[in-house]
């Protein structure tokens, strides 16, 4: 089974092959992923190639209405493409394979720990949130606002 992170970058690597199948980028993208996937292997990267092939005809031929039908089903498909075969590998392989794909798509795998940009926040293990005694506890995902709270009446009962 993949971790979360390798499953993500499965999904990156099937949503930059079917984005880039009708860009410049494509040639290139192209070559390195059948190389990837062939992992030394001629005769597979040259399958790889054919596969990569169909999905730009696919995409080329689609017609408006059914584009995005076209780009989900491929895009799933090249994300467990990539993932049967980070499955396949010994622990060690798939490390390296990991750093490939992720150098490949110019993508960086996080190696632990937990970081934030300017204003962000980062959280590396569970998050406990409480208030108590008519207090109000937050944790923001994006701007909070909070005007006056009404008091409560007193104790019915």
């Amino acid at each position: 089974m993949l971790s979360e992170a390798m499953t993500a970058l499965a999904a990156t690597g099937g949503t930059a092959v079917v984005q880039a199948a009708s860009t410049d980028a494509w040639a290139g993208l192209r070559q390195r992923l059948a190389r990837w996937l062939g992992r030394g292997n001629p005769q597979r990267e040259n399958a790889e190639l054919e596969r990569l092939d169909q999905t730009a005809g696919e995409r080329d031929i689609a017609g408006p209405a059914e584009l995005e039908r076209v780009r989900i089903r491929q895009e799933a498909a090249w994300q467990a493409r990539i993932e049967t075969l980070l499955e396949s590998l010994d622990d060690t392989e798939q490390a390296q394979a990991l750093e490939q794909l992720s150098a490949l798509l110019g993508r960086r795998i996080p190696q632990g720990g937990v970081s934030a940009g300017q204003d962000g926040q980062a959280v590396g293990g569970n998050v406990d949130i409480r208030a108590d005694r008519g207090s109000v506890a937050a944790w923001s995902m994006g701007s909070v606002t909070l005007g006056n709270l009404p008091r409560p009446g007193p104790p019915q009962g």
